[in-house]
């Protein structure tokens, strides 16, 4: 029961009511003086309570019994009908003599208002390699540059470091333990994605892990000629997702969501480079010491075989 919150009776104040006029042998008028309703409400009650008893004194559905004016059944059949072949509230309504608004009422009712809705999300794309090293995630996050704090701290949107520019955190995490890496370059360039790489490989190489295959979306320094040639030097099969599938590189993306929860906008910074000097400290938090809801709620590192209390010297 849901009892809004200006209600004067509910059932048990209903039950009191009655009590008080039937056993106690109060006057209506008193009773309703009492409990601050009107003497007609008094005599509703009484009255229910009576004919029903205690199944008298529950809330009863505010809709009618009858209700002549109502939309037939065929009718809102046939509305379903021509929403599930995609047609438009106009030309639905056109075509049964109906209105507008009371198509879109049976359409929100039954959930089809959006067109969305007609078409069945697809199954979920949760794959997972079989060991650690068999596929490297890629992705960049761009980060706006600031010398102050900004309007996520202060609330004052006119305080912004105006022509700071941007900064790219080109972040790499493996696809079966999710042990992840991060560092920060200027720009999204081959060359940047290049250097990515490589200290990425540099990291995983300390903790015993060597890759096959990498898996990027299509951005311009993942399809440069730089880059391919690195893979090829470094013996890396590079795939690269779907046009406008990122669930196809959900792990990364899902990183990127927590370590913009967790990192960049966790706290505030006085600067973008005091954000920066940051990252390396939480990777690691994050790599040895934060519990990981797929993997059981262990840090990713217990995937590699490494104890959760070893510290590693973090790269600078």
């Amino acid at each position: 029961m849901n009892t809004h919150k200006n209600a004067r009776l509910t059932p048990h104040g209903r039950a009191l009511l009655a009590a008080r006029v039937i056993d106690e042998g109060l006057r209506p008028r008193e009773v309703a003086q009492a409990q601050g309703v009107s003497v007609r409400t008094v005599y509703k009650w009484v009255r229910r309570f009576r004919e029903e008893g205690q199944d008298g004194l529950q809330d009863r559905r505010s809709r009618p019994a009858h209700s002549p004016l109502a939309t037939d059944a065929t009718t809102v059949e046939q509305i379903v009908k021509r929403r599930q072949q995609r047609q438009t509230y106009r030309q639905i309504a056109q075509a049964l003599g109906v209105g507008q608004s009371t198509v879109a009422r049976i359409l929100k009712r039954k959930g089809l208002n959006r067109l969305a809705a007609l078409t069945p999300p697809g199954p979920d794309n949760r794959y997972e390699h079989d060991a650690p090293g068999d596929l490297l995630h890629l992705d960049i996050k761009k980060l706006g540059r600031f010398k102050r704090p900004g309007h996520r701290v202060t609330g004052d949107r006119q305080q912004a470091t105006r022509g700071a520019g941007w900064e790219y955190v080109h972040i790499a995490i493996d696809d079966h333990s999710r042990v992840a890496y991060g560092t920060r370059y200027p720009d999204e360039t081959g060359w940047s994605a290049c250097y990515a790489l490589l200290e990425a490989m540099r990291y995983y190489r300390g903790l015993g892990v060597s890759f096959t295959r990498v898996l990027t979306d299509n951005g311009a320094c993942y399809r440069s000629r730089t880059f391919h040639r690195l893979c090829r030097r470094l013996g890396l099969k590079h795939k690269r997702t779907r046009p406008y599938t990122p669930r196809t590189n959900g792990k990364a993306e899902r990183f990127i969501q927590t370590a913009l929860g967790e990192w960049a906008y966790a706290r505030s910074y006085k600067s973008s480079k005091e954000r920066g000097q940051h990252l390396l400290a939480w990777l690691h938090q994050y790599n040895w010491h934060r519990p990981h809801a797929s993997l059981n709620y262990q840090p990713p590192v217990s995937r590699l075989g490494l104890s959760v209390n070893n510290l590693v010297g973090l790269h600078n």
